[in-house]
């Protein structure tokens, strides 16, 4: 499946990203099939180029951009973005909510070591009384 994605380039502590198109298994600083623009955060403005037309036709051929580049070209008034922006739940989990998580599992592996005790416990009790 192809990708529509940021492919990280520049030196240290000054990133800079091209949009280019790969497969979605290949490595993010590897091959790609084509350049459809540059996005650099550190620059004020900050510069966000890119090819509205061969990003459209590539779209047109199966390929889907990532939550990051879907939301940077609709900020950019690309129109269409929003199916491939994937909805976030934004509200942080309790910390009741985490607890409950792991005891579960637990509590599911308690009541099957309970009978395996319960019979030891019952020729222990019988010689006291």
């Amino acid at each position: 499946m192809l990708k529509i994605r940021l492919s990280r380039t520049g030196r240290k502590n000054y990133p800079s990203y091209r949009i280019v198109v790969a497969e979605h298994s290949a490595p993010i600083k590897g091959k790609f099939l084509e350049v459809l623009g540059h996005y650099i955060p550190n620059r004020e403005p900050k510069v966000f180029e890119y090819d509205e037309k061969k990003i459209r036709e590539w779209i047109s051929k199966g390929a889907k951009p990532t939550d990051t580049v879907a939301s940077l070209l609709k900020r950019h008034g690309v129109s269409g973005m929003e199916g491939f922006i994937e909805a976030r739940n934004k509200k942080r989990k309790s910390k009741k909510a985490v607890e409950e998580a792991p005891a579960a599992p637990v509590a599911a592996a308690a009541p099957a070591e309970t009978p395996a005790e319960a019979p030891a416990e019952t020729p222990a009790e019988t010689p006291a009384a």
